[in-house]
């Protein structure tokens, strides 16, 4: 089963066309212009997905979602109230708009409540720029069927070793929606985006250990074969076997890849609007800092075409622009919405739901180089519990991976507790690598940390 999609979108994909969820936008503006209120924002959106898994060469799960909604937010001065329907009947649509005015009639004045400076505002010409973000994957059940199973089957050829398998997945999610306000904007598009997982077992008894590995694009010809997903996750789940415990001790700590993503995801947290005026951050008054290490670089990228966070306006219609988030360790800029922005005496980033493709620029040593310069530590490839207090920095996590010496690999580690503190891990990020992967908002190598405290034994 091929993997390319069609290049059309077929009438069929969506319920209505793009031009008439923005019909729907207008007469909800329209109506509540009519009824007195200040200022209002409508997002209209539908969407749909297939997923479908197999365990051992059988199908486990096919699930089909359709969806659909309106959000419908009303401002009286600055009062503000929300409503939303799935219903897209013009009746539906008036009562959604009363609903939420008197919700609004009923809530206490924000002083930081509204839309955003009508300039910041994407114009209409940027608001529909295409950034090759849809990619219609035409994939009947049993296409997708054959898919998993080939993954699943590619999973079991690598080792007798591999006794169990917790399924192999492939999703399509696709969607479409329109945003507009009462200043004029009105913007949106179609997306998609595709993943094909798989997660085994390799082992018996009470030595058996797992791991999984995936692959996720808006296109899902950029997607790795179901093959390569298959046999990759098998030979990382067979590198944990015979895991055990090491002594406590300080040393050099090496995040993989998709862990050092949630690294990056926790700076982001620490310096986004809400975390900043509340301060429940240890990132207060960070602009203009010196907080990570001088090797560390990152860019903030909106208009990556296929980029799995593009987009050329926030959630609040704000034009998204191209920056500069960390210059040589230096903090240059927070992640805020036109709120946030209001409520710290700023103004917005453009980040109005969240960061645009943030890169952290990669160095110059590859994963192995990495292994090379650590010498000797922990390699961490997963994380386990939430111990993140982004109030004073104070990190704590269990975890597995692999144990370091000269240079190489030598075992499998499992059942240690990596600690530190985020202030401390950033100062002294040793290397950012240049095996950059890329599965979501953030686009970043595996990061190495001079030293934390692993706990164990």
């Amino acid at each position: 089963m091929s993997l390319t999609p069609v290049s059309a979108v077929p009438e069929s994909r969506f319920s209505h066309p793009l031009e008439t969820l923005q019909d729907f936008a207008n007469d909800v503006l329209a109506h509540a212009r009519a009824l007195g209120a200040s200022d209002c924002e409508v997002d209209v959106s539908e969407g749909f997905g297939q997923t479908v898994s197999v365990r051992c060469g059988k199908v486990e799960t096919i699930e089909y979602s359709r969806d659909k909604g309106i959000g419908v937010t009303i401002y009286l001065g600055q009062h503000k109230g929300h409503a939303s329907t799935s219903d897209f009947l013009p009746e539906a649509l008036r009562e959604t708009v009363e609903a939420a005015l008197n919700i609004a009639r009923f809530t206490a004045a924000d002083p930081c409540a509204g839309l955003p400076d009508a300039a910041l505002l994407a114009t209409r010409q940027q608001a529909f720029v295409d950034l090759d973000l849809y990619h219609p994957w035409l994939l009947p059940v049993d296409g997708a069927i054959e898919l998993a199973q080939r993954c699943e089957h590619a999973a079991f050829a690598v080792s007798p070793q591999i006794s169990n398998s917790e399924g192999a997945t492939v999703s399509i999610q696709e969607g479409q929606f329109v945003s507009a306000n009462s200043l004029g904007f009105v913007g949106g598009y179609p997306s998609s985006r595709h993943y094909l997982s798989c997660s085994v077992i390799a082992g018996k008894d009470e030595k058996m250990q797992r791991d999984d590995w995936y692959s996720t694009s808006r296109d899902a010809r950029s997607m790795a074969s179901p093959e390569a997903i298959g046999d990759f996750a098998a030979r990382r789940a067979l590198a944990r076997l015979g895991a055990r415990k090491i002594r406590t001790c300080k040393v050099p700590v090496l995040f993989e890849a998709p862990l050092a993503a949630a690294l990056i995801g926790s700076f982001v947290h620490a310096v986004s609007g809400g975390s900043l005026y509340r301060k429940t951050s240890f990132l207060v008054d960070s602009l203009g800092q010196r907080i990570f290490s001088e090797k560390v670089q990152i860019s903030e990228r909106p208009h990556l075409r296929g980029g799995l966070a593009s987009s050329v306006f926030d959630s609040d219609g704000v034009a998204t622009h191209d920056r500069e988030v960390i210059v040589d360790g230096v903090v240059q800029g927070y992640f805020l919405s036109a709120y946030t922005a209001r409520k710290l005496g700023l103004q917005t980033t453009g980040n109005a739901g969240g960061c645009h493709n943030l890169i952290v620029h990669p160095g110059k040593f590859d994963f192995r180089g990495l292994i090379k310069k650590m010498g000797r530590g922990l390699l961490v490839t997963e994380l386990l519990g939430q111990g993140v207090n982004y109030v004073n920095g104070d990190y704590s996590r269990g975890a597995a991976g692999y144990w370091v010496e000269g240079g190489e690999i030598v075992h499998a580690v499992e059942e240690v507790t990596i600690a530190g503190n985020l202030r401390d891990m950033f100062r002294h990020v040793a290397e950012v690598g240049n095996d950059v992967l890329v599965r979501g908002s953030k686009q970043v190598g595996s990061i190495l940390v001079e030293q934390m405290k692993v706990a164990g034994s």
